[in-house]
């Protein structure tokens, strides 16, 4: 039977619909993810409230997004309410890590009852400290150790057991001219160091004429390492009777520090008065450059002062001791725990 007028035509199949092509990294999937590495770092380098905080805003700015669009920055689709919902537990959780974060307030103290501390820093032989008040009583913190009290309130048993303990260095490349020039006139008096100490220890003393009152032509010496009273006359065979002893000697302090220092202060050591005593000559020739450990004054009387100027020396120019030294030290000084650091 062949088609009447009113029979619609048949109609073609409809073409496939073309979806339009989705591209992975378009913007806002790289803000998402990059936004999401931003958290995940934080929350692993931070405290957990600040990652919850940052989540929190990563979540809502998503949530807006969502709202906008329909759609998470990842292309699914996204309801208005799942993006409402979304939105306001973003602001629930802010709020929640932003609470905890913050410290609690602390009371004011009355103003009747302040606390103080006061702490007295350690002291080092090259800064020497001004002597304490009456009113400095420092606290140590509890847990922490006491600090060590200033140099002119130690007595030489308590610095004795501060100083550094090393082994001692070997001699190598030490030199007498590494100290610089022999008895130097270094307090430019216009006296050389050697007749200063004469004349300081020698008693009574008889001065040269014509050199200006430096030079000491005689005196009697009351020796601190024999006990025994020594006459001094200045002449070639008879000078030596009385020598001027490096109480540390120049030998032991560059096994023991002296190596790393520079000539100005070598030259200071050497001519320091605080290092130097006029003594018998053979006893200051059988001393040569012993230590506490190797060597002591055969006059017992003197040996707490002695140790105690030892002591001084190497507090004062920073040399450590070795442990047979240390242990002397403590031995000899412990007869006289009082005995003061010699000013």
């Amino acid at each position: 039977m062949g088609e009447a007028w009113w029979d619609d035509p048949p109609l073609p199949d409809p073409a496939p619909e073309e979806l339009p092509t989705r591209r992975w990294w378009g913007p806002a999937r790289i803000l998402g993810i990059a936004g999401l590495l931003v958290v995940a770092l934080v929350g692993l380098q931070r405290a957990w409230s600040d990652a919850v905080i940052l989540a929190s805003v990563y979540l809502g700015a998503t949530a807006l997004y969502a709202l906008v669009r329909r759609r998470s920055w990842l292309g699914g689709p996204m309801s208005r309410g799942a993006s409402a919902s979304l939105l306001v537990g973003s602001f629930v959780s802010l709020a929640a890590a932003a609470a905890v974060a913050s410290p609690p307030a602390q009371p004011a103290r009355p103003a009747s009852a302040p606390t103080t501390q006061s702490t007295a820093p350690r002291t080092t032989a090259a800064t020497p400290t001004p002597a304490p008040t009456a009113s400095a009583s420092p606290s140590p913190t509890l847990g922490e150790p006491a600090p060590a009290p200033p140099a002119e309130t130690r007595s030489a048993l308590a610095t004795a057991v501060l100083l550094p303990v090393k082994g001692r260095a070997p001699t190598t490349g030490y030199d007498r001219e590494l100290y610089g020039q022999t008895w130097k006139d270094v307090d430019r008096n216009g006296c050389d160091t050697r007749n200063d100490i004469l004349r300081r220890d020698l008693e009574p003393e008889v001065l040269k004429e014509g050199t200006n009152g430096c030079v000491v032509a005689s005196g009697t010496l009351q020796d601190p390492y024999s006990g025994e009273t020594i006459l001094f006359v200045r002449g070639q065979g008879t000078s030596s009777a009385v020598q001027i002893d490096h109480v540390v000697a120049l030998s032991d302090s560059w096994q023991k520090g002296a190596q790393q220092w520079d000539v100005a202060t070598r030259e200071a050591f050497a001519n320091d008065p605080l290092n130097l005593l006029a003594v018998d000559g053979p006893l200051n020739q059988q001393k040569g450059d012993g230590d506490t450990a190797t060597w002591l004054p055969p006059h017992k009387a003197y040996r707490c002062a002695y140790v105690a100027r030892q002591v001084g020396v190497k507090d004062a120019y920073g040399l450590w001791v070795t442990q047979a030294e240390q242990d002397a030290m403590v031995r000899v000084l412990s007869t006289c725990p009082t005995e003061p650091l010699p000013s």
